[in-house]
Formats: structure tokens, C-alpha cells, sequence
């Protein structure tokens, strides 16, 4: 992770465009996105350990049945079922998410929603997209087996040259990002895991991305990492599909001995 300087009030910023136009602090609203896969409970536990940042929920999946409030009186939107067939990442969720900020995550338990302040502190420092890390300084994971752990490093090899960055975790599917960008992040109903296509899209258009330290600890529901391959060589197309046209120059770039490694606009961390 790499620290920024600046006020979350929306004044001058060194990470902030001229045509910024953010609503002012005290009136952002921020929407949590839920993926709940088939077959997994109404996430009931998650609605109780919601910051007081976010505003709405927005649960994609899961039974029709259920409170319609959090605890604390925070509306949910329920959406019905989604078929894993049309792709892993709930468009439908995040095109019906009213926030300023959009935040992303699934029910298993994996992710705790606690940690949801830190991101939207990024979003509220002028970056665009903002996901969460295993492996930088602060983050960990409690299972991630060694097949997962060399198809991860060798995507992140692959992803360096193609696009230019320094991010440490591709596939990690905790995020969150300024709502102006649902449109140009260009989803797909053939999403690949939960994150993955969001990421892809986020460095294609160049978005200033921060990554955040986050533990992914053990999931409550549901086995923990059953599609390796098949999640790999789907992410995998999906690198190669969206590269910019300055793949080719960044792969050549060692060949030519230059020392010189373009950097992404948006990077805030070190691999």
C-alpha cells in the first residue's frame, strides 16, 4: 500500500483531475454490492457489521425472503437469483447501486465488511478504483493453496508487461470505485471470478488505481477455491483480449535493454 496525502473534502488533490466534480463529503453516499453465490445462506451476519459509511445494500442472489432493513436502518435492495452460467461478477447489482461509490463483495465470509472505510478513504483521495490486496504489508490470507498461489504469479507476471503496473493481487474480488465508472469499466455477462473483469477493465482505461491491504479469512459457506484452472484461463483471455496497443512496446522493452518500464497512471503499489 502507498499512503497519500490530501483531505477526503473534495478540495485540490494531487491524485484529482481538473474535471473532478465530486459532491461534497457530507452528502456521498457509498452502496455495498453483495454476490451471493447459488446455494449459499441469506448473508444475515453481514448486514449486522455494516460501517456507518455505507447507505444501501444491494444483494445479488440469495432467497427472496428477508429484511429489507439492516439493524441500523439501512435500506436492501434483494435482486433474485443470478446463474454462475452468465458470468461471476453481478452486473445487475452494480447497475442498480444509487451511491457516489460503489463497493464489491461477496457473502461467503471471506471478506469483512469492516474494512470497507479504508477503501472508500482512497475513493474520497481522488482515486477512481481502489481493490484490495492478500499480499501487501497488512493483508494476508488464511487458505491459498500452492497451485493457486504460481497460476496468481505468473497472471501478475503476465499483466506487468502487458499493462504497465505494480499491482500485487489480480484476482482478489474486494473493490470498490466511483459509480462515473460502471459504464466505462464495460461489463460483460461472460465476467470471469468475481473482480477479475472489473481489475482488467480498470487498468485498460488507465483508472487511478490504489490497492489496499485486506485478510481474506476462512469462508463461512461454500469450498474455497474450486475453479483454479478454469478461473486462470478465463482471466488469462481476458488479460490478453483487453492489453492496450502498447503491449507489444512493454514486451520488447527488456529485448532493447532499455531500463525504462512505463508506469501506470494509477499506481499506488509495489509488487
Amino acid at each position: 500500500m502507498s499512503a497519500t496525502s490530501g483531505d477526503s473534502g473534495g478540495g485540490p488533490h494531487p491524485m484529482r483531475r481538473a474535471t473532478d466534480r465530486l459532491p461534497p463529503a457530507a452528502v456521498r453516499t457509498a452502496s455495498l454490492v453483495v454476490a451471493v453465490r447459488p446455494g449459499e445462506p441469506d448473508p444475515a451476519w453481514l448486514l449486522t457489521e455494516l460501517p456507518a459509511a455505507v447507505r444501501e445494500v444491494v444483494l445479488v442472489g440469495g432467497g427472496p425472503a428477508g429484511p429489507d432493513r439492516t439493524p441500523n436502518g439501512v435500506p436492501v435492495r434483494r435482486l433474485g437469483p443470478w446463474d454462475r452460467t452468465r458470468g461471476d461478477v453481478p452486473h445487475s447489482g452494480l447497475l442498480a447501486a444509487t451511491g457516489d461509490h460503489i463497493v464489491l463483495m461477496s457473502a461467503d465470509g471471506g471478506m469483512s465488511p469492516r474494512e470497507i472505510p479504508h477503501y472508500l478513504h482512497y475513493l474520497e483521495s481522488g482515486f477512481d478504483f481502489v481493490k484490495g490486496s492478500r499480499f501487501i504489508a497488512g493483508g494476508d490470507v488464511a487458505d491459498y493453496p500452492l497451485t493457486r498461489r504460481l497460476g496468481h504469479r505468473a497472471l501478475l507476471r503476465l499483466a506487468r508487461r502487458l499493462y504497465g503496473q505494480r499491482l500485487t493481487d489480480l484476482w482478489y474480488g474486494f473493490c470498490a470505485f466511483r459509480r462515473e465508472f460502471v459504464g466505462l469499466l464495460d461489463l460483460r455477462e461472460g465476467g470471469v471470478e468475481l473482480g477479475a473483469e472489473l481489475v482488467t477493465h480498470a487498468l485498460h482505461y488507465g483508472l487511478r488505481i490504489a490497492e489496499v491491504p485486506s485478510l481474506e479469512l476462512p469462508r463461512r459457506h461454500g469450498p474455497s477455491h474450486p475453479r483454479t484452472v478454469r478461473d486462470g484461463a478465463r482471466i488469462l483471455g481476458t488479460l490478453l483480449e483487453e492489453r492496450p496497443h502498447t503491449a507489444l512496446l512493454r514486451l520488447a522493452g527488456p529485448l532493447r535493454g532499455g531500463g525504462h518500464r512505463p508506469e501506470h497512471a494509477g499506481r499506488t503499489s509495489s509488487g
